[in-house]
């Protein structure tokens, strides 16, 4: 084996949904010798209309915590396996052990248990690893299934909110040596007691990061069902092209406003370890995908992407002479902390600040207790709650070295008649952030696309 290059390879929910796309998945896999380690989700959606495992687990769960019937739900979950496994021609060898698998999980105590439910959803991922490695095997490769308890990822006592303990990533390190191919089941790790502990939102993301890290992979491949990132969002901007390459933290930035292809907590593990990163499409492997990376590895667009999301608040607050009044704007963020508010920016001037949060954060009690502390305590003269709001980013670690990026941007603004609320921008150059009306937000965007993507394609035409 080629000791230079090693790759970890994670495959979502839909390229694992049927006998079909296995045998995608299994030829990406077989294509490159380097391809050592796996890490899978539980079984996708076939088309819109169908169940994930994973719901089909939650309300498992919740039957058998209610003391209803089980069967029901326990055959289809089975079924959803057997039909698989039946496509694939696989003995039923390995169907009796993920019924037995599924079957068991009836049998653990309800009573102070708090892994319940992390066992329950785990078990997506966990047996769908055993199908795949099984899959491998009958057609050739060396592989074995890896329980991530055995692999050592050990993690935190957090239900749900599962985070790695350092100590596991040397206990990954050993991994390195084998000869076969590795399925892990992503998703969750297991506590120092031996429970199932389910990671946060992008699980089997955050696993194949962690796996990655671990084994000091030189790629961590992050196979979806998307052509990598686009520069725009595809239901707003009519075929935007793919990004080749982006920088962790530009893809920080766009996932911000509102691009959910990674959810950027996941990547944390594979930041550290400075271990690159490519988004790929199973249905299209053909495609070099994105890659997301340290830094870039030459100078090319200035803007990368353009992410808007919608539902902020400001909070536009007035004071005659505020800026000769020491302490003052840490005394209205202490209003915010007192209600345990997240603020997200704050654009000033001479005697105002906007206060930028989602509306998420911001209850009709909050507002008024905000609207109730700054008049009485702080003697404000004005204070406007502004909703509705949308924030566009334009994102580019190129952008500082280029000038006439910030002209761009809002010429393309007023040709379209858009009001520009407000302009942010932070020191590190990386983002221009944009607040306008939400309703605008879909036509902003586009004109953006318009005038910086559309533009390159012109001049290199």
């Amino acid at each position: 084996m080629d000791g230079c290059h090693m790759k970890v390879v994670k495959f979502g929910g839909s390229s694992l949904a049927s006998a079909q796309q296995l045998q995608k998945v299994l030829d990406i896999v077989k294509s490159d010798p380097s391809r050592r380690f796996v890490v899978v989700s539980a079984p996708g959606k076939r088309n819109p209309e169908d169940t994930k495992v994973t719901d089909a687990l939650i309300k498992y769960y919740r039957s058998y915590t209610n003391e209803d019937d089980v069967s029901g739900h326990q055959e289809w979950i089975i079924n959803r396996y057997k039909v698989i496994i039946d496509e694939l021609g696989l003995s039923h060898t390995i169907l009796d052990k993920i019924s037995a698998a599924i079957t068991e999980l009836a049998t653990l105590p309800i009573e102070d248990n708090g892994f319940l439910y992390d066992t329950f959803l785990a078990a997506g991922e966990d047996n769908n690893a055993k199908l795949v490695a099984a899959y491998f095997r009958k057609n050739g490769l060396p592989a074995r299934y890896l329980h991530p308890g055995k692999a050592g990822i050990i993690v935190s006592s957090e239900p749900g909110n599962a985070q790695i303990l350092p100590g596991s990533y040397d206990k990954l390190e050993e991994l390195r040596d084998s000869d076969e191919v590795l399925v892990i089941p992503g998703f969750f790790g297991v506590t120092v007691d031996k429970q199932i502990c389910t990671f946060s939102r992008g699980g089997s993301d955050i696993s194949g990061s962690i796996v990655a890290a671990g084994v000091k992979a030189d790629l961590y491949e992050n196979f979806t069902d998307v052509d990598g990132i686009f520069a725009a969002h595809p239901g707003v901007v009519h075929k935007p092209h793919s990004i080749k390459e982006l920088t962790y933290r530009e893809m920080r930035e766009l996932a911000y406003a509102g691009f959910s292809v990674l959810h950027d907590e996941a990547l944390i593990p594979a930041y550290r370890g400075r271990i690159p990163l490519v988004i790929k499409n199973t249905n299209n492997p053909n495609h070099p995908g994105t890659r997301i990376v340290l830094e870039h590895s030459k100078q090319e667009l200035p803007v990368v992407g353009i992410s808007g999301d919608d539902n902020f608040v400001s909070i536009n607050i007035s004071k005659y002479l505020m800026n000769r009044e020491v302490g003052f704007g840490r005394k209205v963020l202490q209003v915010l902390e007192d209600l345990n508010i997240r603020w997200e920016h704050i654009p000033t001037g001479i005697d105002d600040m906007s206060i930028i949060l989602r509306e998420r954060e911001l209850t009709p009690i909050k507002e008024r207790e905000i609207q109730a502390h700054l008049t009485q305590n702080l003697g404000v003269d004005e204070v406007e709650f502004e909703r509705n709001l949308s924030i566009i980013m334009i994102v580019g670690e190129n952008m500082k070295n280029q000038v006439g990026v910030m002209s761009r941007a809002t010429k393309a603004m007023s040709d379209k008649g858009i009001n520009i609320e407000m302009i942010s921008q932070g020191s590190s150059e990386v983002s221009v952030m944009l607040v306008i009306q939400s309703k605008h937000e879909k036509t902003a965007i586009r004109a953006i696309y318009k005038a910086f993507f559309d533009q390159e394609n012109q001049d290199k035409n």
